[in-house]
């Protein structure tokens, strides 16, 4: 027995869903958007510290994550945050640019989910929140979706509820479960932009450092940003190390530059010509925190068997070289990172082999799309993965 029909549901009211209801909805399609949580848009309303960074002016394929690198580029292409900021302005939400292209809302990121929402109701979506879909079978002529609201056909079937990021607020691997069902590939998936963590030692270590920051370069393998990094109680933070960690593997080593604007060997070698009496720890502090210049003082001198209180006038040419090669690439090898719980985004999904570029349509099963954080595009950080949301949806919503 059948309780509803329609033509499209979208399952996942996140940024995605939302995106891709709008546009099928505006096309005259009969839209249901279903989320098994109470409100939409519970990423967006904590993304940005409240403010939402809902896009990025610098948004291109070189900025996203994926097994296959111009699978994004269409979608980019056709939705550009200039045609998002477009909508942010037609609702009249202000907004400012941050760093880097960055752009938040002046306000609260809650003006965000009230300009989507307003969308879909101009649109006639039909929204359904508390939700819960348990089953999704393939039809003669579509699907029939089994739910808590009672069964439900259509024509067509759009998956946007996200990845496994931040369980807390709902994250499941519902995707990856139909993906599974209907013989659709899936590329392991893994916590990305996340803080990292160390041993016991060495966060015990980093512990007397937690809230220390600073401008470096962090690396991994021949990928760089260039950001803030911030120490934790149990390891690693910040833009810099939340960036570097979608390319890091268990087992790999990061090297990060703490001091990326200063030639160390230069300032060292200058301040033992002038027979300076000055500490190592004393002269690092002129261009770090100095909790942090005190403590990689005292790790460099002892790994060099040095006095901590050796003075720059008696350091040898080997020395110098080791203490600047020290502040530039300082090695370190983390042994996990803070895991999905934390992390922003879900790296891997939904193969994109198994979708059509234009239309975000697997090519195995007619009629069933995958669109937003569920596939196997991750952008960087800063609003990146918003913009990727904006665009799949954009592209879906043309087709469903």
């Amino acid at each position: 027995m059948v309780d509803l029909r329609t033509d499209v549901v979208v399952i996942g009211a996140g940024a995605a869903g939302l995106m891709c209801a709008i546009e099928a909805g505006k096309r005259g399609r009969h839209v249901m958007l279903l989320d098994h949580a109470k409100k939409v848009g519970e990423k967006i309303r904590i993304s940005g510290g409240g403010r939402c960074n809902f896009t990025n002016i610098h948004a291109a394929p070189e900025k996203y994550i994926s097994t296959n690198p111009h699978f994004c580029r269409s979608a980019l292409a056709r939705f550009t945050p200039a045609d998002f900021i477009q909508m942010v302005e037609t609702h009249h939400i202000r907004y400012y640019e941050k760093t880097l292209g960055q752009l938040f809302c002046e306000e609260s990121a809650k003006l965000i989910i009230n300009m989507l929402v307003e969308d879909c109701n101009k649109a006639g979506v039909h929204l359904r929140l508390s939700t819960e879909v348990s089953r999704i079978s393939k039809t003669d002529d579509g699907f029939m979706l089994r739910t808590s609201a009672g069964q439900i056909a259509c024509a067509s079937v759009v998956i946007a509820t996200g990845g496994k990021s931040i369980p807390a607020m709902g994250a499941t691997g519902f995707a990856y479960d139909i993906a599974q069902q209907f013989g659709i590939e899936v590329i392991a998936t893994r916590p990305g932009l996340v803080p990292l963590t160390f041993r016991a030692d060495k966060a015990k270590e980093f512990a007397n450092l937690a809230g220390v920051s600073l401008d470096v370069v962090a690396s991994c393998g021949k990928t760089s940003f260039r950001e803030a990094l911030l120490f934790t109680h149990r390891g690693l933070s910040g833009p810099a190390i939340l960036q570097i960690s979608s390319y890091w593997r268990e087992g790999q080593e990061i090297e990060i530059n703490l001091s990326p604007d200063s030639d160390m060997a230069a300032l060292l070698s200058a301040a033992r010509a002038q027979a300076s009496k000055q500490s190592l720890a004393n002269l690092l502090a002129d261009h770090m925190p100095k909790r942090l210049a005190q403590y990689l003082a005292g790790d460099i001198t002892d790994k060099l068997a040095m006095n901590s209180t050796i003075s720059l006038a008696q350091l040898s040419n080997k020395n110098l070289n080791a203490i600047a090669n020290a502040v530039h690439h300082w090695c370190l090898k983390p042994q996990g990172s803070e895991g999905y719980r934390t992390a922003e985004v879900t790296i891997g999904g939904i193969a994109t082999n198994e979708l059509s570029s234009k239309t975000m349509e697997t090519n195995k099963v007619p009629g069933l799309y995958f669109i937003g954080e569920a596939v196997d595009v991750t952008g960087h950080l800063g609003g990146y993965n918003f913009q990727w949301a904006w665009a799949s949806g954009h592209a879906a919503g043309q087709y469903v």
